[in-house]
């Protein structure tokens, strides 16, 4: 993908934690340069039995700022990005004290491996990707010593958050249908429980009556909590009543439309909320769980890739967050009325599609950050969302076309299954995070102090 800034990227950042800053004024890079000259080193921040000091900010501080530069991207006012860099210095230390707590050692062979890939990928030679490194202004010494401090927080995440997470298989079938867009067929098995109340299609309206007071008080008792199965065996009329009203798993085109569609915001273990009139008379449904479709291959789940384009607005201090959502909005009313999306793309957009008319081509699911990804999936083809705020900015989406993504249903299975498995992993490693942050004894001096 072109589009680095958008997407997710595994690469090590050589030390400068970009993704971590309030982008805004560019009035800041020469004052830390100036302050850089002149810092004397003392104790910005004591954490646990560890400090960071004065001058490891600055040259952490004056590093980012020299690389921010170099790509043309802004950068913050001087005394907000120091702290914001000490900030990530605290929770990185934390981590470090964490892994070395846990034994967590990265030899210098795994480092020189890692590094000769990032040559490779890079198609250089180490010699001369180490000469590239050193001409941006960046101590190979550093460089070096940043990959290391990533490989031992990528192996102590490993260890303590993405080794525990799990994905079941109705996790997948509901993603699944989640990300077809708006409208899509369900492809999803259905585990249900019923109990039957029969009534002949040609009752008199007091049987009628009679009958369905008879299943509302059961239904009443299903969703209080009492025993389903045993519920079904002393109340349900129909032949399955002996095994708890259990239908297995089946396919949603086997189920009555109604019966679908009642039991599709349902979670697992739930039971509709109302009684449902069939053919044979009043039903009770629970649903026990989902599963993704093993029907037929022309049944199976497929995952759908989505053709979207994007205009980003960042919120800096020459944009505030109001006027970011106000602009979109102008752009989408202007689109709206036969507009060219694409020009105004390629005017406002601050993402590196812009010169593409802001065409991030076809995106797999699990290749946006999640609430872009929401969006795109609610939007019908054609539509333009209003204003979505990620941690980039403000987002304004238009989906231009959907296709089923290529491979075969056990390989669609396991492209979803990995999807849910990142962003699990990614919302236990937030929290996981910040309580390891909230249990550690973090004291910051000097100015540091005054900021908090």
């Amino acid at each position: 993908m072109a589009n680095v800034n958008m997407f997710r990227s595994t690469a090590i950042a050589a030390g400068v934690l970009v993704g971590a800053l309030i982008l805004s004024s560019p009035a800041g890079a020469q004052a830390l340069s100036n302050r850089n000259a002149q810092v004397a080193d003392s104790v910005v921040a004591v954490v646990n039995d560890g400090v960071i000091t004065q001058r490891e900010l600055e040259d952490r501080t004056a590093l980012i700022a020299k690389r921010l530069q170099q790509q043309n991207a802004p950068v913050p006012p001087a005394d907000q990005m120091r702290q914001q860099v000490l900030d990530q210095m605290v929770l990185e230390r934390i981590q470090l004290q964490k892994a070395k707590e846990d034994g967590i050692v990265i030899d210098d062979a795994t480092v020189n491996r890692t590094l000769a890939r990032l040559a490779q990928q890079n198609q250089m030679t180490l010699e001369v990707y180490r000469s590239r490194i050193e001409a941006q202004g960046v101590p190979w010494a550093t460089f070096t010593r940043d990959a290391r401090t990533e490989l031992t927080l990528s192996k102590l995440r490993e260890k303590e958050v993405d080794s525990k997470i799990t994905v079941s298989d109705g996790e997948v079938a509901n993603y699944i249908a989640s990300q077809r867009g708006p409208g899509a067929r369900n492809t999803s098995d259905l585990r249900l429980q019923h109990i039957m109340f029969k009534l002949p299609s040609d009752a008199p309206q007091s049987e009628v009556a009679k009958v369905q007071a008879q299943a509302d008080a059961v239904l009443k008792q299903a969703q209080a909590g009492d025993d389903f199965t045993k519920l079904a065996k002393q109340n349900s009329q129909d032949t399955d009543a002996g095994k708890g009203g259990d239908l297995g798993f089946r396919t949603a085109g086997s189920l009555p439309a109604g019966i679908v569609s009642a039991v599709s915001t349902l979670r697992p273990g739930q039971v509709v909320p109302t009684l449902l009139r069939t053919d044979g008379g009043f039903e009770i449904i629970k649903l026990v769980d989902r599963r993704a479709s093993q029907g037929t291959a022309a049944d199976a789940p497929k995952l759908v890739q989505t053709h979207v384009r994007h205009i980003l607005l960042r919120v800096s201090d020459g944009m505030s967050e109001q006027a970011a959502r106000q602009r979109l909005l102008d752009i989408k009313q202007q689109v709206a009325n036969g507009g060219d999306f694409a020009n105004f793309a390629r005017t406002y957009s601050q993402d590196g599609s812009a010169s593409q008319g802001g065409d991030l081509g076809w995106i797999s699911p699990g290749e946006t950050v999640p609430e872009f990804e929401r969006a795109m999936n609610n939007l019908q083809d054609g539509a333009v969302s209003d204003p979505v705020r990620s941690e980039y900015g403000y987002h304004l989406i238009q989906v231009l076309g959907r296709r089923d993504a290529e491979g075969s249903a056990s390989q669609q299975l396991d492209i979803a299954r990995q999807a849910i498995g990142q962003r699990k992993a990614e919302q236990a490693y937030s929290d996981w995070l910040r309580e390891l942050r909230d249990t550690a004894y973090v004291q910051y001096k000097g100015i540091a102090a005054q900021q908090q």
